[in-house]
């Protein structure tokens, strides 16, 4: 009995175009950016003109769904590898423009040299050079006639031969009775069985990801408004990185404008903010988990197609529940109060820059735990300390940094099951005991990172405790990391290195602390014994070298507030490793009496 999951059949390019364009082969990109430049498309037609292959296109056909009347349809096939170069084929022989980056339709025009047979990409020089034929498009456009192209190629170049051009612009115009190989795979396939086949065949090893099937399974649904979700994901994610975006969606696309998408994310033409600027498989993620109570985005793909996870049959009943369900969730990811809101919560909680917000899974699955909460209910200030208290959680404990999916699908069941506030009660009595604080959470702090979790919160933790920057009378750490800041090591790195220790010996996270650069600059290489004895004297009437402490009680504070032990200050240096020892277990107290006031 054959095995064989997939059929492999040739087809003329001809025919694979005349499919797009009926649509028997959906391309889920077509309306996404172009991420081909133009020398690609040409080196395309030169290899098609050679006769060389060109690869395969890999289609994956939607399955069959029992419509309202009892019948049943067939699916389309979706093209979910090939398709740059279909995209390509299409603007360069059929002239259709495509988006660029900034979503604006523009013509790729590949010209031809049928002396040479060469292909160039069209430009101001080789449209005025009568040599060329300056876009094939031309060539293959139905009302072309080719004697009458050939005849007027010869005028403007007397003396070459009519018939050698004939023949180029024959053999130009029959690359599309070249043959691609198209491997369709079965529509019973799973999206793990698929992933791996895709990975497999296509040469350059692009994972595909669960977010990359949905987002193919919702632009080619024109019927219960695919396109426009698409674009409202790929929009939002775009213009929260670059606002000025906004401005473009505008002036090109006016059926997006009309639509209720647009108004409800226009507000972000005014924001610079980037605590969180979503990926479409964030924006995804969070609009799925909250809005279906499930977390794994295959089930979402399955229930885009209609599935009936208890039938196993699909429906396209629940194909046009989930379309609108996923609308729904999307509209309350953009909406501007639940952005704003759910970011101010992030902030409220010392994360107040991109740089201290660590895993992006915490964060959307804090957001989903923010919308959950708020259309259930929950009181503002409860659900804000929920949301805060979770996402730092998370960060702390890896939550969500292994396999999101199965954690997200658990996490949001247990919510559902019993309710946020037990759920959550239960995860942070069992994630975060007080041993967690005194035994684990050191050691997890023996690193040299400096983007570890453990990092991260700790400088949020001094953040919102109010602290000023490391020697600092006036600056916080808040503004320093908001302007400018240098990570400082306590006991200096090249006085580290002078006594031979490797960076991930003197690079530890114990000895980092947030300063003014001009102290940084101060302290220079200096052994910390010399450098706390002129602290010593700074603050006893002495010579003001670090910072503009004069009060030792002030200058003991801002030691305590940093983790450093006090008794430095009275000329007691330990080790650097009982240093590092003794300051990972102060820094675990901070970080447990910062979440404690969550």
């Amino acid at each position: 009995m054959s095995t064989q999951r997939y059929s492999v059949t040739p087809h003329p390019i001809e025919t694979i175009l005349t499919w797009v364009k009926s649509g028997e082969i959906a391309i889920p990109e077509i309306q996404r950016p172009f991420v081909w430049d133009a020398t690609k498309v040409r080196n395309l037609l030169d290899s098609l003109y050679r006769g060389y292959p060109v690869g395969y296109l890999i289609t994956w056909r939607n399955p069959t769904v029992r419509l309202k009347d009892g019948t049943l349809s067939a699916g389309k096939r979706i093209l979910i590898d090939g398709q740059q170069r279909v995209t390509a084929l299409m603007a360069a022989l059929l002239g259709r423009e495509v988006l660029t980056k900034d979503y604006e339709s523009v013509r790729i025009r590949i010209a031809f040299h049928p002396q040479q047979e060469r292909f160039e990409v069209a430009n101001p020089a080789i449209r005025k050079d009568v040599a060329w034929i300056e876009d094939i498009a031309e060539v293959f456009a139905p009302s072309t006639s080719v004697f009458q192209l050939v005849t007027a190629y010869c005028r403007n170049n007397p003396g070459i031969s009519q018939d050698a051009v004939f023949a180029c612009i024959e053999k130009l115009r029959k690359i599309v009775n070249n043959h691609i190989g198209v491997i369709e795979l079965a529509e019973e396939l799973d999206i793990e069985t698929v992933t791996e086949i895709f990975i497999r065949v296509n040469s350059a090893g692009i994972e595909l990801s669960q977010a990359d099937f949905a987002m193919s399974k919702i632009a080619v649904n024109e019927t219960y408004g695919g396109n426009l979700l698409r674009k409202a994901i790929d929009y939002f994610c775009h213009a929260a990185v670059a606002p000025e975006f906004v401005t473009t969606i505008e002036k090109n696309d006016k059926e997006f404008v009309a639509s209720e998408f647009f108004p409800a994310m226009r507000w972000l033409k005014d924001v610079n903010d980037d605590i969180y600027d979503p990926t479409y498989t964030d924006m995804l993620r969070v609009a799925f988990t909250s809005e279906f109570g499930r977390g794994k985005l295959q089930d979402l793909v399955a229930l885009l197609s209609g599935r009936n996870f208890e039938t196993r049959q699909f429906e396209e009943e629940i194909a046009e529940q989930s379309f609108a369900k996923l609308k729904k969730g999307v509209l309350a990811f953009i909406n501007k109060t639940h952005f704003e809101r759910f970011t101010m919560i992030l902030r409220s909680a010392g994360f107040v820059t991109s740089d201290l917000i660590g895993g992006r899974n915490a964060v959307n699955f804090a957001y989903i735990i923010y919308l959950r909460g708020r259309a259930e209910g929950l009181p503002a200030a409860d659900l804000e300390r929920l949301v805060r208290r979770w996402y730092a959680m998370s960060v702390l404990r890896g939550r969500y940094t292994g396999s999101p999916d199965s954690a997200f699908d658990f996490d949001i069941r247990q919510f559902e099951e019993r309710g946020i506030a037990a759920y959550f009660d239960a995860v942070i009595e069992s994630e975060l005991p007080d041993s967690f604080w005194t035994g684990m959470l050191p050691e997890l702090m023996n690193t040299s990172s400096p983007n570890s979790p453990y990092f991260l919160c700790y400088q949020a933790a001094q953040v919102k405790l109010g602290d000023k920057g490391f020697l600092s009378r006036d600056i916080t750490v808040h503004d320093l990391l908001l302007n400018r800041s240098d990570v400082h090591h306590i006991y200096p790195k090249q006085y580290l290195k002078n006594l031979g220790l490797p960076r991930s010996r003197y690079n530890q996270i114990a000895n980092f602390v947030i300063a003014q650069s001009e102290i940084n600059i101060a302290i220079g290489d200096k052994s910390p014994e010399t450098y706390f004895r002129e602290l010593a004297e700074q603050v006893r009437g002495g010579k003001k070298k670090y910072g503009g402490i004069t009060d030792e009680t002030e200058l003991r504070a801002n030691l305590r507030a940093h983790c450093i032990p006090e008794s430095m200050l009275d000329g007691v240096i330990p080790s650097y490793d009982e240093f590092l020892e003794e300051r990972r277990k102060l820094m675990a107290l901070k970080i447990k009496s910062w979440f404690e006031i969550l």
